[in-house]
């Protein structure tokens, strides 16, 4: 399960996969710069911007 927006701020540490990866199942780490998805919870995984640029969707967040 993926975790909910509310669970996701700017600067945590998360596991994301990038659209380019969803076949391969390859997650990228980084910071969150910005959350891009307004509602409170999507299937796939809240979309995100790191601090690298990358954007992709959220699978697990890494404390």
């Amino acid at each position: 399960m993926v975790p909910p927006r509310s669970s996701i701020r700017s600067g945590v540490k998360v596991a994301i996969i990038l659209k380019a990866d969803q076949r391969s199942g390859k997650l990228t780490e980084g910071i969150v710069k910005d959350i891009l998805t307004s509602s409170p919870t999507h299937p796939h995984g809240i979309k995100v911007r790191l601090m690298s640029g990358d954007v992709g969707r959220v699978q697990k967040i890494i404390s």
